[in-house]
């Protein structure tokens, strides 16, 4: 991705932060045992993010790899620790679109599912535990669908009330919903075949108490495309 690229990503600046439209299949940042890696890294073009700033702007949360959509960036100490509480008191509005394989019964819902990681040698892999930390998933149903062969589609809207590891993709998957080309805990192959289907469409952050929160809409990839179609959704 060039400077260029990733300035035209910007979809919200001001002197506290900034929100970033974040492309599919690339990380945020290095993980441990990627340190030295060489492949794209998002972090690595947040110098082009300074604006004029001694120092680039920092992630305020994540996102995973796989996850497109709207990304928060402190742009400065300061900003970075208040977006850091306002992520950690809950004060900060998601809204996730997913396409899910198979079809709600209702049109709207909650999920209560404790998480907790799944064995010692899966890293971040997590899994439905009753002994694990509450998390809880609002959702609701924008539109329904089909693939060519019929097999059911459901375009959903997604609030995750906890910010727990996978949590969207590990719920979708445990009510028998499973995230479009999850390749963990879904139907989605390990290596090729289409992206992930999750995307972080929508975030509203009250940065300044003075002021209504900063809202952000991230238009969705083109990879989701042909799933928002068959659901009825107008790309």
């Amino acid at each position: 991705m060039t400077p260029e690229e990733i300035v035209a990503r910007v979809l919200y600046r001001d002197a506290l932060m900034l929100v970033i439209d974040k492309p599919a299949g690339m990380p945020v940042h290095a993980g441990p045992r990627s340190a030295t890696q060489s492949g794209p890294v998002l972090e690595r073009l947040f110098p082009h993010l300074a604006f004029g700033l001694p120092q680039p702007p920092a992630l305020a949360h994540r996102l995973d790899r796989d996850t497109s959509g709207c990304l928060v960036l402190g742009r400065h100490r300061e900003a970075l620790a208040r977006l850091t509480a306002l992520f950690k008191a809950g004060r900060i509005d998601k809204t996730y679109w997913a396409i899910v394989e198979g079809a709600p019964e209702a049109e709207a819902g909650e999920i209560d599912m404790p998480l907790g990681r799944k064995d010692a040698t899966r890293g971040w892999w997590m899994k439905v535990d009753p002994d694990g930390l509450p998390s809880r998933t609002r959702w609701r149903v924008l539109g329904r669908g089909a693939r060519p062969d019929g097999r059911p589609l459901t375009h959903l809207a997604l609030e995750p009330l906890t910010g727990r590891t996978h949590q969207l993709r590990v719920h979708m998957a445990a009510m028998g919903w499973p995230i479009l080309g999850d390749p963990i805990y879904g139907n989605g192959p390990r290596f090729g075949g289409p992206h992930l289907n999750l995307h972080a469409r929508e975030i509203s952050v009250p940065i300044d108490g003075n002021k209504p929160p900063v809202a952000c809409v991230a238009p969705p990839p083109d990879h989701m495309a042909a799933g928002l179609s068959a659901c009825g959704h107008d790309t």
